[in-house]
């Protein structure tokens, strides 16, 4: 064999100990200082960032009371790291599927433990609506009003969720509510999505996404393998004092216009 092969072959093969150490730095490269402090912002988006990397440990650390579903999630990426010392081809894809599953779990618990939400302050915000006027927050204070995040127009979820709230739009109207959606589309798409299905409430457009990190709905999500940030549905019922009084996270549109006034008769 040439010097020259001789030399590639080690390359190829790196010795045991370069391998346990390559997992170790890997796995050590974000502690649960980094996690703790990624945990107290809510914004799930900045939890899901911190999570693209093995940290199993410092998860269940920062997440005093973990669920079982991020315990479960962690011992995957503990075995992932436990694979890399002997197979490191496949280090990589073992703990990017292992890690999705612990961001995916601890993020939700964070949202839970957090509930960072309730009783504070909504953002403060001045956007265009549908007909290029600015809606600001100080423009609703003193009054009530249900803000709700939205994928995209004219989409069927987004379709079923804004009719849902047309058709009911008299029953929160007895509770003073105004209501207001929020997407990332121009004030042009809204005026074309309200005309369409004769929205008669407020739409608001939030391109840069800035109102939608504020509530923290701007995350990571996947879908069929693709990883892409979009708007997470959610709906924050908002009393006349300028506190949340309620954050719906996730949103499934079947029962949730039901689900808003029974909170809005006891809350506000």
């Amino acid at each position: 064999m040439s010097a020259k092969k001789k030399h590639a072959s080690k390359i190829a093969k790196p010795a045991p100990k370069a391998k346990a150490h390559l997992a170790h730095k890997l796995t050590k490269k974000l502690g649960a200082k980094a996690v703790s402090k990624a945990l107290k912002k809510p914004v799930a988006s900045a939890i899901s960032k911190v999570f693209k990397k093995p940290v199993a440990k410092a998860v269940v650390k920062a997440v005093k009371k973990p669920a079982a579903a991020v315990a479960k999630a962690a011992v995957k990426v503990e075995k992932a790291v436990k694979q890399a010392k002997a197979e490191p081809s496949k280090f990589v894809k073992a703990v990017k599927r292992a890690s999705a599953k612990v961001a995916q779990a601890a993020a939700a618990v964070a949202v839970k433990v957090l509930d960072a939400d309730a009783g504070e302050k909504a953002p403060a915000f001045e956007l265009a609506d549908e007909k290029g006027e600015r809606v600001s927050s100080a423009s609703l204070a003193g009054k009530p009003y249900l803000l709700y995040f939205y994928p995209k127009d004219d989409t069927p979820g987004c379709t079923k969720e804004a009719c849902d709230l047309r058709d009911n739009f008299g029953r929160l109207g007895k509770h003073n509510l105004r209501v207001l959606g929020v997407s990332p589309d121009s004030s042009e798409s809204h005026a074309r999505f309200g005309k369409k299905y004769g929205l008669p409430y407020t739409l608001l457009s939030d391109p840069e996404q800035k109102l939608a990190n504020a509530y923290g709905v701007w995350q990571k999500k996947l879908n069929y393998g693709r990883e892409y940030m979009g708007i997470v549905r959610s709906t924050f019922l908002v009393g006349a004092d300028g506190l949340i009084k309620k954050a719906y996270r996730s949103v499934k549109v079947p029962g949730h216009v039901d689900a808003i006034l029974t909170d809005a008769q006891a809350l506000l």
